[in-house]
């Protein structure tokens, strides 16, 4: 038997996996979906009990009452500071669907290659892989201070 050179440098090399590895690891990334999932929610639940809290103890602290302790002008800054840094949760929300969507894709597109798709069997549908590594590029900070996108 006779291969062509062009045949061999145009197909790409491939390696066969055990049916189970693939069924493994596949498990394996959606567990990590599914935790991430759960994450974001955590995350989410503890950022509005902060701002709910934030926003009493601000409320408070505006009592004409205070207004003679010049003292207290710190301990607004520092809360209005504090709920500028809860940023932070719609930064790692959005790096959570991003690495989701991503882990998501892998275990699809493994089962895919690997197992290929069986006649009358639906291939669950995945959003394409997202180009970019990384959607939040803010890496600090500061009050007005946001690039999401």
């Amino acid at each position: 038997m006779t291969v062509a050179l062009d045949d061999v440098l145009l197909s790409p090399p491939t390696v066969e996996l055990p049916v189970m590895l693939v069924a493994e690891v596949q498990d394996s990334l959606l567990v990590v979906v599914h935790d991430l999932n759960r994450l974001d929610g955590l995350l989410a639940h503890a950022m509005e009990n902060l701002m709910e809290r934030f926003t009493s103890v601000s409320a408070d602290l505006a009592s004409p009452a205070l207004e003679a302790f010049k003292e207290l002008e710190g301990v607004r800054w520092a809360l209005r500071s504090a709920v500028t840094e809860l940023q932070f949760q719609d930064m790692a929300s959005q790096l959570i669907v991003h690495t989701s969507k991503i882990l998501q894709g892998c275990a699809y597109r493994l089962a895919a290659e690997a197992m290929g798709a069986e006649d009358g069997e639906a291939v669950p549908f995945v959003e394409d892989v997202p180009e970019r590594p990384n959607p939040v590029t803010q890496d600090e900070m500061q009050a007005g201070s946001i690039e999401l996108f």
